[in-house]
């Protein structure tokens, strides 16, 4: 394992990111996958963050680090706090978020960054962040108490401003809008709440973003697509693997049963097994099968959205049916381009067979 992070980290840059934090005597915090700088920093004599004042900066490369990404974005304006999202392997997950004092020094950042250079195949993209601030959780109790609910919440969780709840026609049993000081902290809320509320007292909520206006969209800014010749087409590995050799991914047969079933992908924030309700047809569709469907499968890189996640469209064909199944899938980045191809392969061979399953039994189709 240690060989494999080894052969992924690119060491000579991480060692320049060391050599740059003590330099400049910089202090990074690593919590919940994310290295954080600042939010405030020990020196901040500017105001404090309001709306729209924060970027989120995508198609970062794997091996740019802090050393090169904080002074480029504080080259606009003095920077808040600056979030890098992380892998377990060291590597960054390709977006980060900058947030700045000022909504026109935000502005700025689009502007003059949007684009940027990082190195050859690799331009930024620099938009205004999303910092949605309401939560809505829902299935609460029906003798839910206003007062009761906020006291809960500021134990559980931190950030909590407010609190109003909705009852009534077509909502079952009692919702509440929770608003944050901070699109992070109901970042962090909408993670711990669920196995907080279960943990503690037994209760079952849902939980998702609240949001009573639409993002605006004053900047309008190129689209970062290989015909524009902002962005390469392919999803390039890190430097010093582009000469490594790479295994084909064209379909094989299918004819042979793995003897062990590999892990399934951490696609799209699901179970690592997937867990569809129960049919009557899954019997003719093991584990195994999946598995060999995931390898039949032509992936081919999309895009990568604003949220951080990697488009993969693909297309399978099975021997014995005339039609081929064709979607979408969306993924985490992970550490390296074969590992970023075989994860969008098994999700899409999940989407495949769930979409099936779901479908009304059919002799010539899966």
């Amino acid at each position: 394992m240690l060989l494999i992070l080894l052969q992924v980290l690119n060491i000579e840059r991480v060692k320049e990111l060391e050599t740059w934090l003590k330099t400049t005597n910089t202090k990074l915090t690593q919590v919940n996958g994310q290295r954080k700088y600042g939010g405030p920093p020990e020196v901040w004599d500017g105001p404090t963050p309001g709306p729209r004042c924060e970027v989120f900066i995508s198609h970062i490369p794997r091996d740019a680090y802090e050393d090169l990404l904080i002074p480029l974005f504080s080259s606009v304006g003095p920077l808040w706090e600056f979030r890098l999202m992380m892998n377990f392997s060291g590597q960054n997950r390709g977006f980060a978020y900058a947030k700045y004092g000022s909504s026109a020094e935000a502005t700025s950042a689009i502007r003059l960054l949007h684009g940027h250079l990082m190195e050859p195949g690799f331009l930024l993209s620099v938009r205004r962040s999303v910092e949605k601030r309401h939560l809505c959780i829902g299935d609460l109790p029906a003798v839910t108490s206003q007062e009761d609910l906020l006291q809960v919440l500021r134990v559980l969780t931190e950030g909590v401003e407010r609190v109003s709840l909705k009852a009534g026609p077509g909502i079952e049993g009692v919702s509440a809008i929770v608003a944050f000081s901070s699109h992070h902290a109901a970042s962090m809320a909408k993670k711990v709440l669920v196995e907080a509320f279960k943990r503690k007292f037994s209760l079952t909520i849902s939980i998702k973003w609240h949001s009573a206006t639409k993002p605006s969209s004053d900047e309008p800014l190129p689209a970062l697509t290989p015909s524009s010749g902002l962005l390469p087409s392919p999803i390039k590995p890190p430097r010093h693997l582009l000469n490594s050799p790479q295994p084909s991914i064209l379909p094989p047969p299918l004819a042979r049963r793995p003897s062990t079933p590999p892990g399934f992908c951490r696609a799209v924030g699901g179970p690592i097994v997937p867990r569809y309700p129960p049919s009557p047809r899954s019997s003719a569709f093991p584990m195994w099968l999946l598995c060999e469907i995931s390898e039949a499968t032509e992936i081919h890189y999309s895009h990568a959205g604003p949220d951080g996640f990697l488009y993969y469209s693909y297309r399978v064909c099975i021997p014995g049916i005339t039609m081929a199944f064709e979607g979408e899938v969306m993924i985490l980045p992970g550490p390296d381009e074969t590992t970023l191809m075989k994860e969008a392969q098994q999700a899409a061979a999940q989407q495949v067979l769930h979409k099936w399953l779901k479908k009304p039994a059919r002799p010539e189709t899966l």
